[in-house]
Protein backbone atom coordinates (compact mmCIF):
# COMPACT_ATOMS: atom_id res chain seq x y z
CA UNK A 1 0.00 0.00 0.00
CA UNK A 2 0.97 3.40 -0.60
CA UNK A 3 2.03 5.77 2.19
CA UNK A 4 -0.18 8.90 2.70
CA UNK A 5 -2.92 7.28 1.12
CA UNK A 6 -7.09 6.79 2.42
CA UNK A 7 -8.34 4.09 1.30
CA UNK A 8 -12.08 2.90 0.87
CA UNK A 9 -13.20 -0.36 2.35
CA UNK A 10 -13.65 -2.19 5.92
CA UNK A 11 -10.32 -2.13 7.65
CA UNK A 12 -10.62 -6.25 8.44
CA UNK A 13 -10.11 -6.61 4.30
CA UNK A 14 -7.64 -3.65 3.98
CA UNK A 15 -5.36 -5.13 6.74
CA UNK A 16 -4.61 -8.04 5.10
CA UNK A 17 -2.83 -5.51 2.49
CA UNK A 18 -0.34 -4.76 4.68
CA UNK A 19 2.96 -5.95 5.20
CA UNK A 20 4.36 -7.57 8.68
CA UNK A 21 5.65 -4.74 10.91
CA UNK A 22 5.18 -2.43 8.60
CA UNK A 23 3.25 0.36 10.88
CA UNK A 24 4.99 2.06 13.53
CA UNK A 25 1.55 3.37 15.94
CA UNK A 26 -1.82 3.58 15.11
CA UNK A 27 -3.58 6.33 16.56
CA UNK A 28 -8.06 5.90 15.88
CA UNK A 29 -11.27 6.73 17.03
CA UNK A 30 -13.16 3.49 16.72
CA UNK A 31 -16.95 2.97 16.68
CA UNK A 32 -17.81 2.84 20.39
CA UNK A 33 -20.66 -0.41 19.97
CA UNK A 34 -23.56 2.00 21.93
CA UNK A 35 -25.65 2.41 18.67
CA UNK A 36 -25.28 5.93 18.48
CA UNK A 37 -25.36 6.37 14.68
CA UNK A 38 -25.83 3.31 11.43
CA UNK A 39 -22.43 2.67 11.90
CA UNK A 40 -21.66 2.12 15.39
CA UNK A 41 -24.82 -0.70 15.34
CA UNK A 42 -22.08 -3.64 15.94
CA UNK A 43 -24.68 -6.57 17.54
CA UNK A 44 -27.36 -8.30 15.57
CA UNK A 45 -30.09 -7.25 17.61
CA UNK A 46 -31.90 -4.83 15.70
CA UNK A 47 -35.48 -3.29 16.72
CA UNK A 48 -37.92 -1.33 14.35
CA UNK A 49 -37.50 1.67 17.41
CA UNK A 50 -33.16 1.59 17.17
CA UNK A 51 -32.00 4.84 16.07
CA UNK A 52 -35.27 6.21 15.14
CA UNK A 53 -36.51 9.00 17.16
CA UNK A 54 -39.19 10.23 20.09
CA UNK A 55 -40.71 13.68 19.74
CA UNK A 56 -38.49 14.68 23.04
CA UNK A 57 -35.39 13.68 20.24
CA UNK A 58 -36.56 15.62 17.93
CA UNK A 59 -37.32 18.46 20.27
CA UNK A 60 -33.54 18.43 21.28
CA UNK A 61 -32.28 19.06 18.00
CA UNK A 62 -29.02 17.52 16.64
CA UNK A 63 -27.64 16.45 20.02
CA UNK A 64 -29.43 13.12 20.74
CA UNK A 65 -31.82 12.98 17.61
CA UNK A 66 -31.40 9.31 17.28
CA UNK A 67 -32.69 6.18 19.62
CA UNK A 68 -30.22 4.56 20.84
CA UNK A 69 -30.86 1.07 23.64
CA UNK A 70 -32.13 1.73 26.95
CA UNK A 71 -29.74 0.66 30.01
CA UNK A 72 -31.73 -2.65 30.49
CA UNK A 73 -32.09 -3.32 26.69
CA UNK A 74 -35.34 -4.42 24.93
CA UNK A 75 -34.62 -7.90 25.41
CA UNK A 76 -32.88 -10.51 26.40
CA UNK A 77 -30.81 -10.27 23.43
CA UNK A 78 -29.55 -7.26 24.24
CA UNK A 79 -27.46 -8.61 27.15
CA UNK A 80 -24.83 -10.45 24.60
CA UNK A 81 -24.33 -6.95 23.07
CA UNK A 82 -21.04 -6.57 24.92
CA UNK A 83 -19.47 -10.12 24.21
CA UNK A 84 -20.69 -9.44 20.45
CA UNK A 85 -18.68 -6.05 20.74
CA UNK A 86 -15.57 -7.47 22.14
CA UNK A 87 -15.67 -10.36 19.22
CA UNK A 88 -16.35 -7.06 16.34
CA UNK A 89 -13.10 -5.66 17.94
CA UNK A 90 -11.25 -9.44 17.83
CA UNK A 91 -12.04 -9.41 14.25
CA UNK A 92 -9.47 -6.95 13.22
CA UNK A 93 -6.81 -6.74 16.96
CA UNK A 94 -5.32 -9.70 15.69
CA UNK A 95 -4.48 -7.66 12.18
CA UNK A 96 -3.02 -4.78 13.81
CA UNK A 97 -0.65 -6.74 16.00
CA UNK A 98 0.50 -8.32 12.89
CA UNK A 99 1.43 -5.41 11.10
CA UNK A 100 2.97 -3.27 13.89
CA UNK A 101 6.40 -2.80 15.26
CA UNK A 102 8.05 -3.90 18.23
CA UNK A 103 7.46 -1.39 21.03
CA UNK A 104 4.14 0.54 18.77
CA UNK A 105 1.60 2.42 20.94
CA UNK A 106 -2.15 1.34 19.64
CA UNK A 107 -3.97 4.37 21.05
CA UNK A 108 -7.77 4.19 20.50
CA UNK A 109 -10.69 6.50 21.36
CA UNK A 110 -13.53 3.95 23.52
CA UNK A 111 -17.16 4.00 24.34
CA UNK A 112 -17.09 4.63 28.68
CA UNK A 113 -19.66 1.70 28.43
CA UNK A 114 -17.56 -0.63 26.36
CA UNK A 115 -13.93 -0.04 26.91
CA UNK A 116 -13.33 -2.99 29.16
CA UNK A 117 -14.57 -5.01 25.91
CA UNK A 118 -11.93 -3.32 23.33
CA UNK A 119 -9.39 -3.87 26.07
CA UNK A 120 -9.32 -7.29 26.50
CA UNK A 121 -10.02 -7.67 23.16
CA UNK A 122 -5.86 -6.24 22.56
CA UNK A 123 -4.96 -8.04 25.35
CA UNK A 124 -5.81 -11.48 23.50
CA UNK A 125 -4.37 -10.65 20.56
CA UNK A 126 -0.94 -9.65 22.44
CA UNK A 127 -0.81 -6.44 23.21
CA UNK A 128 0.17 -4.52 26.54
CA UNK A 129 -2.82 -2.23 28.47
CA UNK A 130 -0.39 0.71 29.29
CA UNK A 131 -2.58 3.44 30.32
CA UNK A 132 -6.14 4.83 30.17
CA UNK A 133 -6.07 8.70 29.40
CA UNK A 134 -9.06 10.14 30.87
CA UNK A 135 -9.65 13.45 28.21
CA UNK A 136 -11.82 16.15 29.68
CA UNK A 137 -13.94 17.38 26.84
CA UNK A 138 -14.77 20.47 29.25
CA UNK A 139 -17.92 20.85 27.40
CA UNK A 140 -20.80 17.23 26.93
CA UNK A 141 -24.38 17.47 26.40
CA UNK A 142 -26.32 15.90 29.02
CA UNK A 143 -29.81 13.55 28.64
CA UNK A 144 -30.60 12.59 32.00
CA UNK A 145 -34.28 12.83 32.54
CA UNK A 146 -36.34 14.27 35.56
CA UNK A 147 -37.98 10.95 37.38
CA UNK A 148 -40.80 14.05 37.71
CA UNK A 149 -41.43 14.18 34.57
CA UNK A 150 -41.86 10.52 33.99
CA UNK A 151 -44.85 10.50 36.68
CA UNK A 152 -45.99 13.88 35.13
CA UNK A 153 -46.72 12.24 31.80
CA UNK A 154 -48.62 9.56 33.59
CA UNK A 155 -50.84 12.03 35.60
CA UNK A 156 -49.11 10.95 39.48
CA UNK A 157 -48.60 13.93 40.59
CA UNK A 158 -47.47 12.55 44.12
CA UNK A 159 -44.74 10.85 42.87
CA UNK A 160 -43.39 13.54 40.64
CA UNK A 161 -43.20 15.80 43.77
CA UNK A 162 -42.55 12.88 45.67
CA UNK A 163 -38.89 12.26 43.49
CA UNK A 164 -38.28 16.14 41.94
CA UNK A 165 -34.62 15.83 42.71
CA UNK A 166 -34.16 12.36 40.87
CA UNK A 167 -33.15 11.49 37.06
CA UNK A 168 -32.80 8.71 34.95
CA UNK A 169 -29.73 7.90 32.58
CA UNK A 170 -26.21 8.77 33.59
CA UNK A 171 -23.88 11.46 34.84
CA UNK A 172 -22.65 14.23 32.04
CA UNK A 173 -20.16 12.59 30.08
CA UNK A 174 -17.35 15.32 30.71
CA UNK A 175 -14.59 12.59 30.40
CA UNK A 176 -13.54 10.48 27.57
CA UNK A 177 -11.35 7.20 28.24
CA UNK A 178 -8.08 6.77 25.17
CA UNK A 179 -6.71 3.37 25.83
CA UNK A 180 -2.81 3.16 25.25
CA UNK A 181 -1.76 -0.15 24.06
CA UNK A 182 1.74 -1.50 23.89
CA UNK A 183 2.95 -4.30 21.60
CA UNK A 184 5.86 -6.00 22.95
CA UNK A 185 9.16 -5.43 22.37
CA UNK A 186 11.57 -7.83 21.73
CA UNK A 187 12.16 -10.56 24.41
CA UNK A 188 15.78 -10.91 25.61
CA UNK A 189 15.91 -6.89 25.12
CA UNK A 190 14.93 -3.75 26.83
CA UNK A 191 12.67 -1.27 26.08
CA UNK A 192 15.60 1.11 25.40
CA UNK A 193 17.30 -1.30 23.28
CA UNK A 194 14.04 -1.07 21.18
CA UNK A 195 13.69 2.44 20.74
CA UNK A 196 17.60 2.58 19.47
CA UNK A 197 16.36 0.41 16.87
CA UNK A 198 12.87 1.28 16.02
CA UNK A 199 12.33 4.84 18.08
CA UNK A 200 9.22 2.63 19.86
CA UNK A 201 8.11 2.25 22.81
CA UNK A 202 8.95 5.37 25.14
CA UNK A 203 7.02 8.88 24.80
CA UNK A 204 8.51 12.11 24.36
CA UNK A 205 7.33 14.09 28.08
CA UNK A 206 8.27 17.61 26.78
CA UNK A 207 5.41 17.43 24.35
CA UNK A 208 2.95 16.84 27.02
CA UNK A 209 4.16 20.55 28.38
CA UNK A 210 4.60 22.08 25.13
CA UNK A 211 0.73 21.48 25.00
CA UNK A 212 0.25 23.16 28.33
CA UNK A 213 -0.65 19.53 30.08
CA UNK A 214 0.32 17.81 33.14
CA UNK A 215 2.49 14.74 32.43
CA UNK A 216 -0.52 12.58 33.55
CA UNK A 217 -2.76 10.54 32.34
CA UNK A 218 -5.50 13.38 32.61
CA UNK A 219 -5.39 15.85 29.58
CA UNK A 220 -7.62 18.82 28.86
CA UNK A 221 -8.53 19.78 25.54
CA UNK A 222 -11.87 21.49 24.16
CA UNK A 223 -13.71 21.39 20.70
CA UNK A 224 -13.50 24.98 18.61
CA UNK A 225 -15.75 25.38 15.95
CA UNK A 226 -13.24 24.51 13.70
CA UNK A 227 -13.49 20.81 15.29
CA UNK A 228 -17.26 20.12 14.36
CA UNK A 229 -19.72 19.32 11.60
CA UNK A 230 -18.12 16.80 9.71
CA UNK A 231 -18.59 14.05 11.84
CA UNK A 232 -20.88 12.87 14.80
CA UNK A 233 -18.41 12.26 16.60
CA UNK A 234 -15.23 14.24 15.64
CA UNK A 235 -12.44 14.97 17.60
CA UNK A 236 -10.49 18.19 18.13
CA UNK A 237 -7.40 18.58 15.67
CA UNK A 238 -4.99 19.66 18.53
CA UNK A 239 -5.73 16.20 20.81
CA UNK A 240 -5.02 14.65 17.85
CA UNK A 241 -1.33 16.00 17.42
CA UNK A 242 -1.17 16.02 20.80
CA UNK A 243 -1.29 11.96 20.86
CA UNK A 244 1.02 11.51 17.44
CA UNK A 245 3.64 13.37 18.64
CA UNK A 246 3.88 12.36 22.43
CA UNK A 247 4.22 8.70 20.80
CA UNK A 248 6.18 9.23 17.35
CA UNK A 249 8.58 11.54 15.54
CA UNK A 250 8.73 12.69 11.73
CA UNK A 251 9.05 10.25 9.10
CA UNK A 252 7.17 7.54 10.61
CA UNK A 253 4.02 5.73 9.84
CA UNK A 254 0.88 6.05 11.68
CA UNK A 255 -2.34 3.73 10.55
CA UNK A 256 -6.02 5.01 11.37
CA UNK A 257 -8.28 1.88 10.46
CA UNK A 258 -11.35 3.99 11.22
CA UNK A 259 -10.63 7.87 9.56
CA UNK A 260 -14.30 9.34 9.92
CA UNK A 261 -13.60 12.77 8.72
CA UNK A 262 -9.86 12.77 8.61
CA UNK A 263 -8.73 14.33 11.46
CA UNK A 264 -6.14 11.91 12.66
CA UNK A 265 -4.39 11.48 8.97
CA UNK A 266 -4.83 15.63 8.78
CA UNK A 267 -2.71 15.80 12.47
CA UNK A 268 -0.37 13.47 10.63
CA UNK A 269 0.40 15.71 7.46
CA UNK A 270 0.53 18.73 9.83
CA UNK A 271 3.61 16.76 11.38
CA UNK A 272 5.31 15.10 9.08
CA UNK A 273 4.08 11.93 10.04
CA UNK A 274 3.63 8.93 7.10
CA UNK A 275 -0.32 7.92 7.34
CA UNK A 276 -2.33 4.91 5.91
CA UNK A 277 -5.86 5.69 6.67
CA UNK A 278 -9.22 3.17 5.97
CA UNK A 279 -13.02 4.58 5.20
CA UNK A 280 -15.86 1.98 4.96
CA UNK A 281 -18.14 5.17 4.47
CA UNK A 282 -17.69 6.98 1.06
CA UNK A 283 -18.95 10.20 2.83
CA UNK A 284 -16.92 10.21 4.96
CA UNK A 285 -14.01 9.47 2.88
CA UNK A 286 -14.66 11.84 0.72
CA UNK A 287 -14.75 14.69 4.10
CA UNK A 288 -11.58 13.67 4.41
CA UNK A 289 -9.87 13.20 1.15
CA UNK A 290 -10.95 16.82 0.51
CA UNK A 291 -9.35 17.99 4.00
CA UNK A 292 -6.25 16.48 3.11
CA UNK A 293 -6.67 18.28 -0.15
CA UNK A 294 -7.39 21.44 1.03
CA UNK A 295 -4.57 21.65 2.97
CA UNK A 296 -1.91 20.79 0.80
CA UNK A 297 -4.10 23.71 -1.24
CA UNK A 298 -3.21 26.03 1.43
CA UNK A 299 0.20 24.22 1.61
CA UNK A 300 1.45 25.44 -1.69
CA UNK A 301 0.01 29.38 -1.86
CA UNK A 302 3.08 29.96 0.89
Amino acid sequence: MDLNKIYLGDCRELLDQLKDTSIDSVISDIPYGISFDFWDVLHKNGNSALLGSSPAQEKAGKIFNKRGKPLNGWSEADKKIPIEYYNWCRSWTDKIFRVTKPGSSVIIFAGRRLSHRAICAFEDSGFIFKDMIAWNKEKAAHRAQHLSKIFERRGDLINAKRFEDWKVGNLRPIFEPILWFMKPYKSGGTIADNFLEYNLGAYNEKIIFNYNQMASNYINFESKKTDCGLHPTQKPLQLMKFLIELISVEGQTILDPFVGSGTTVLACKILNRNFIGFEINKNFFDIANNRINDHLRMENLF
